[in-house]
């Protein structure tokens, strides 16, 4: 690899095999620097012209020091009597004072002569400062020697032997092996399950039943027979067709019968035939327009033939045409539901313990869910599986990921950020209440996801100037962004699908009815979340216990690590840079070592000297490109104008992940983007792959049955209570088990499949409930829900995701110590708000 410099100075990179130690006190050759890292040598590419003064400078140097340099690199301490390894760069012990911890790798000189890479630091500490300070101190350093060790570095065993420091380290050597111990056993563990996953999903076929066209009419019906059936299996059922979903009126009503019999013969265990019929109605929409796929379960006695039989009752004689497959499923629906809830409490533990990443989690709870369809004989076909991931959504992501990352350019979000500080007259939580308070507002007229993508780079950059820990100002703001959202029909997607159901619209509940009832109570839930929002942080202490220098070298050195370890070594070349970026890393550690030394702990308070510093930020913090600047609040002002037109007007055919991904056409190509690449450096595609793999582990959880178990089961619970209480205990179960089903799965299949349930439950006439409440309820609950859990609302997962790739990444029990106990609060000022309007009001009709 060739460094260049502006006068094409080079520095050649290459390999070498290790030179022996030539004694204590021996002088190296500047043409190689042996044992810098084993066997990688750094050797000059400069002229001939300058070797001479090369050598003349390595002459005058004290014995123990060597040189790399194209005139002028930097000199590198040798420890007397060892070479340069390992333990040296954890003892960084140098006496070279040409640097400073913030010294870069590569520099070029004025003088066009000097050119010098910085393989060690003289901010290491000397024999003055011991590195026994502190256990976790020492198991750090050597956890981070370990990282350069592992880049086929080696140690010469001299240096082993005579180094003093092996003694220190053997504990920590224990504590390692520990570890890696766990890891192991971890690793194992998990190989395992997913070689037998992997297995059970490779023994057995997709489903390949065809599907079979047919069309009946109020006098001629269809009916078929099936044979190849095995014992104690379930038959499912699938049927497409002009349904409508909701109960059926047999006397006004027109409807399809699906008549489902089997007769087993007499044999050893019984001398008369048994008969099993399972009658199944389905009603028809008046239209005849949507087609709509509806499923059904049956157990059937034996493996001996079934005879299926539609037929249609309609007023006149038209034609229904319809389409139906069928399955043979091997386990019982509770079996299946046990199972998918094993699934998701594994998922769920390896995301709250951290032992894998979370995207990792998702993609190995959906291999699970999809090997438990293979076995009960319900594997889907990779074309099924596909189709279960929402590409809207992920194209809405990705559009508004490559927004964003162009407009951070401008440097609108510091601008933004110190225009905030102004604006809380340097007071934090005035300033977090009102971020919150604009979170709120535009999550309720625009999508989650986009407010909190607009909003997070802008929070991050405004902690970092006021010396704010960004983890608890974010975990606040996506809570009143989840908040914010559950006031209009657009601002989340449970809201969409509720107002969207055409059976809904019939009952009253439209945009305008829907709005004004929940906009009334989350403005309750509001007033009552920002007090208890302030309890939560009462003990918090948000300002950084360290002064900001020594956070913001910290962060630094988090950057730094993150960079190299991004570095796939696959060459000599690359091996080197990543060993240089180790070594800075080393180097800004000693130096925030010596501050923490010296820092003494003050209790951070509000700045009073906020006048001064609004002065110093503004002349700090400016916009760096007003012509970019120009164009993308253009652009972004067209896709938000974009996003609430297709909420209001119906002709314009653009969902919001084409809108999403038009506007990122248009602003790269205003922009003039030449590097491609760093753009998409800058799109979270882990958690564009989280996102794909949660839809395919929630679809496939809800072929195990698990939602429709949980409606089922609510339902069950709901008629079980005397009718003088059954709304207000309706209105608490629904409310509780949608938000609890809310903070653990998708909220969007949980509300897709509750309401055909609730409007069942309201037309039965042993129930007797309105079907207005139990909405209101349903949506209360799935909004306020998605609190609960990082994985509880897709504005969570984005919000994690943004503050990962800026350092200042927060776990699952983080979010989960301040959302869940905001979720009860707001579920409970919510069930209060339904229970005052419809049970103490009657606004029932």
């Amino acid at each position: 690899m060739y460094l260049e410099n502006k006068n094409n100075l080079e520095i050649e990179l290459t390999q070498t095999s290790a030179q022996g130690h030539q004694g204590r006190n021996s002088l190296r050759s500047p043409e190689a620097v042996a044992g810098n890292f084993g066997e990688l040598r750094l050797l000059q590419g400069i002229s001939e012209r300058r070797e001479t003064q090369k050598l003349q400078q390595s002459a005058v140097l004290p014995s123990g020091q060597c040189v790399i340099h194209t005139e002028g690199f930097v000199p590198v301490r040798q420890e007397d009597g060892h070479n340069f390894s390992v333990v040296n760069i954890l003892r960084g012990k140098t006496n070279s004072a040409n640097l400073t911890e913030r010294s870069p790798l590569l520099r070029f000189s004025q003088d066009d002569s000097i050119t010098y890479m910085t393989l060690h630091d003289p901010g290491f500490v000397g024999g003055e400062e011991p590195w026994d300070n502190s256990s976790m101190d020492l198991e750090k350093r050597y956890r981070l020697g370990s990282e350069v060790t592992s880049l086929s570095l080696s140690r010469s065993s001299s240096s082993e032997k005579s180094d003093p420091l092996d003694n220190l380290n053997l504990s920590f050597r224990l504590t390692s092996s520990m570890r890696c111990c766990f890891r192991a056993s971890k690793v194992a563990v998990m190989f395992t399950i997913v070689v037998l996953c992997s297995l059970f999903f490779s023994m057995y076929p997709d489903r390949d039943n065809p599907w079979r066209m047919l069309a009946v009419s109020s006098t001629d019906s269809f009916s078929m027979n099936l044979t190849d059936f095995r014992d104690n299996a379930l038959l499912k059922l699938q049927v497409g067709g002009p349904f409508t979903r909701g109960m059926i009126d047999l006397t006004n009503q027109e409807y399809i019968l699906i008549q489902v019999e089997q007769t087993e013969q007499p044999g050893q265990r019984r001398r008369r035939p048994q008969q099993v019929i399972h009658n199944w109605t389905i009603p028809l929409h008046n239209e005849r327009s949507d087609q709509i796929l509806v499923t059904e379960t049956f157990e059937m006695l034996s493996s001996d033939p079934i005879v299926i039989t539609i037929q249609a009752f309609l007023q006149d004689n038209e034609v229904v045409p319809l389409s139906i497959t069928h399955q043979s499923l091997y386990v019982n629906v509770e079996t299946q539901v046990a199972i998918a809830g094993i699934i998701l409490t594994g998922v769920y533990v390896l995301i709250i313990f951290e032992i894998v990443h979370r995207t990792l989690a998702a993609m190995l709870g959906s291999l699970a869910a999809l090997s438990a369809l293979a076995i009960i004989g319900d594997r889907p076909s990779l074309v099924t599986v596909v189709e279960w991931i929402d590409y809207e959504t992920l194209a809405l992501l990705f559009g508004m990921m490559v927004l964003v990352a162009i407009f951070s350019e401008t440097g609108f979000f510091d601008y933004c950020a110190v225009k905030a500080y102004q604006l809380s007259r340097g007071r934090v939580w005035p300033m977090i209440i009102i971020l919150c308070l604009i979170a709120a507002i535009l999550s309720a007229f625009l999508d989650n996801v986009t407010t909190m993508m607009l909003f997070t780079p802008v929070t991050i950059r405004l902690c970092e100037v006021l010396n704010l820990d960004p983890r608890h100002v974010l975990i606040a703001e996506v809570i009143f962004t989840n908040i914010g959202g559950a006031a209009t029909a657009v601002g989340d997607p449970p809201n969409v699908i509720i107002v969207s159901n055409q059976d809904l619209r019939k009952e009253g509940i439209d945009f305008a009815s829907f709005t004004g009832y929940m906009f009334l109570g989350i403005c309750l839930v509001l007033l009552t979340s920002f007090p208890f929002l302030r309890m939560l942080y009462w003990n918090k202490k948000l300002y950084n216990k360290e002064s900001i220098e020594i956070v913001e070298l910290k962060h630094e050195i988090l950057v730094w690590r993150q960079t190299a370890q991004r570095i796939n070594p696959a060459s000599r070349e690359e091996t080197a840079v990543k060993c240089l970026l180790m070594q800075k890393v080393l180097n800004l550690e000693s130096l925030l070592r010596k501050m923490m030394k010296t820092f003494q702990r003050q209790i951070s308070q509000e700045d009073k000297n906020w006048e001064q510093n609004i002065q110093e930020l503004q002349k700090k913090h400016r916009i760096t490109d007003k012509v970019l600047l120009v164009k993308c609040v253009s652009v972004l002002g067209v896709v938000i104008f974009m996003f609430f037109l297709n909420s209001f007007v119906p002709s314009i055919h653009l969902d919001l992940g084409w809108i999403a991904i038009l506007g990122a056409l248009w602003l790269l190509v205003l922009a003039d983007i030449q590097d491609f690449e760093i753009i998409l450096h800058r799109v979270e595609w882990a958690t564009l792959l989280f996102f794909a793999g949660l839809f395919v582990l929630m679809e496939a959880l809800a072929q195990l049955q698990l939602i429709d178990y949980i409606g089922e089961q609510t339902a069950l619970l709901i008629k079980a209570v005397p009718e003088d209480q059954r709304l207000a205990i309706a209105i608490i179960l629904v409310m509780w088990v949608s938000a609890l089903a809310s903070s653990l799965i998708d909220n969007i299949p949980f509300t897709a499949t509750m309401i055909p349930v609730l409007i069942n439950l309201s037309q039965d006439a042993d129930v007797n409930l309105p079907v207005k409440p139990l909405i209101f309820a349903l949506a209360m609950g799935a909004c306020l829900g998605g609190n609960g859990t990082l994985i509880g609302a897709s504005a969570n997962v984005v919000c994690a995701g943004i503050a990962e790739q800026h350092g200042y990444g927060f776990s699952f029990m983080e979010f989960f110590r301040l959302g869940f106990p905001m979720m009860i609060m707001t579920c409970m000022i919510g069930m209060c708000y339904l229970l005052a309007t419809h049970i103490g009001l009657g606004w029932n009709m």
